[in-house]
């Protein structure tokens, strides 16, 4: 059977998700078996539990009908798997997971508003060269006739539309690699926790992680690290991977806010490069050009 997987982004609904995930963990403490959980929560209105009833109402297994949600829901679908396997405590390590998304979403939500006003900036800036334009308009001047008459202002319209377009793309890219990373900062570190708290060996626990349904969207760079030295201290490795997961979470926020910085300065770039001088070509060239061509040659 093909599941459809409903289109989201790393970080949509992840605010929302991390509360259905704290009513779900409170519906399993007071006794409610996993799916008669899903099933109250769909009762009570939530688009996605009844999308995940559908769907098992369909034959879908719970953990791939969860998975199918996309987005912040893959970490859920990893969490109960790696927690179905192990034994571990289900209402425990949701209510965690809970946390740890929401704490995951306010910092991808700090990283957008950081963003919201170099981007707002970045969009108002390339209007500058249709607003001379529309200047020129303003001030009673031909500059239609110009632009598609005159050679000169042929030629001034089709460099600025082209300065215009690289802006344009060239801002959009800065942008892109200005949002949040990709993935749930600390989530491996996380289900690598939860794994090793139901009784599972450390080899054990890597496997299942890396056969969950979030292995697109965690990363193991410092777990390993972490588990060497839990072996060499011989402490728990359960507290030393959650402290490692909050401080992701923590480095990817600065990270964000760092890049935001940069942005700011960073558009200065296509500013000065392409859309100044496209202002120039589509606004106050074509004031020049009608001007000169309206004004009667000395005999």
């Amino acid at each position: 059977m093909v599941i459809l997987r409903r289109p989201e982004t790393s970080h949509d609904g992840a605010e929302a998700a991390a509360s259905s995930v704290r009513t779900l963990a409170v519906l399993l403490q007071a006794g409610a078996a996993p799916l008669n959980a899903w099933r109250h929560l769909a009762d009570s209105g939530n688009a996605h539990a009844e999308r995940v009833i559908a769907r098992c109402d369909d034959g879908v297994p719970l953990i791939e009908a969860i998975e199918a949600e996309g987005g912040a829901w893959s970490d859920v679908a990893a969490a109960w798997d790696v927690a179905t396997v192990v034994g571990a405590p289900l209402a425990v390590v949701l209510k965690s997971l809970a946390e740890t998304m929401r704490d995951a979403a306010t910092a991808a939500d700090d990283v957008r508003i950081a963003l919201a006003e170099p981007a707002g900036t970045a969009r108002l800036l390339l209007w500058m060269p249709l607003a001379g334009l529309l200047l020129g308009f303003a001030l009673g001047f031909d500059t239609v006739s110009v632009l598609i008459g005159n050679p000169i202002g042929t030629a001034c319209l089709i460099a600025g539309l082209l300065l215009v377009l690289a802006a344009r793309l060239w801002t959009r890219r800065l942008l892109r690699r200005a949002q949040p990373d990709a993935g749930s900062p600390g989530l491996h570190a996380e289900l690598v926790a939860v794994a090793l708290s139901g009784g599972a060996s450390i080899a054990r626990s890597l496997q299942l992680v890396e056969d969950s349904p979030a292995r697109e969207r965690v990363h193991a760079a410092r777990t390993t690290g972490v588990l060497e030295l839990s072996r060499a201290a011989g402490v728990p490795a359960g507290e030393l991977l959650r402290a490692v997961a909050a401080q992701d979470r923590h480095d990817a926020r600065v990270r964000g806010r760092l890049r935001a910085a940069k942005l700011s300065s960073q558009l200065l770039i296509p500013l000065g490069v392409c859309t100044l001088p496209a202002f120039l070509l589509l606004g106050v060239a074509p004031l020049i050009l009608s001007v000169l061509s309206s004004t009667p040659l000395p005999i």
